[in-house]
């Protein structure tokens, strides 16, 4: 159970870094956000619990699938922000946008023979 508090705590320091550090230098938080800390930090962890290369080689292949499908996001909001859209309205549909992308790509990617 330490463990676990100890991960919530280091994830929570870092998404209160990207807020801290945006509020003055928005390009600055975007490029904390932007690392895959989160990404790097979980496979350590997941490392930890469980040293299996190949869980851990699919475990970092399904994330590059998973990641391009987030990316039209961080698109889409700036785009209804600067449309006069409120934060939350557009906040909400860049994450409809991004749940409709994620199952574009797994059935996408299942026909290839991508296993997510």
């Amino acid at each position: 159970m330490l463990a676990f508090w100890i991960r919530a705590l280091l994830s929570g320091l870092i998404v209160a870094a990207v807020s801290t550090v945006a509020r003055r230098y928005p390009a600055g938080g975007a490029l904390i956000a932007s690392l895959p800390l989160v990404s790097v930090l979980g496979m350590i962890w997941l490392w930890h619990d469980r040293p299996d290369a190949e869980n851990m080689a699919a475990h970092a292949e399904a994330t590059f699938w998973y990641v391009l499908p987030s990316l039209p996001m961080f698109l889409a909001i700036p785009a209804m922000l600067r449309r006069g859209i409120d934060f939350w309205p557009a906040l909400i549909a860049g994450c409809a946008l991004t749940i409709l992308a994620y199952l574009a790509t797994v059935l996408i990617a299942g026909r290839f023979g991508v296993r997510l």
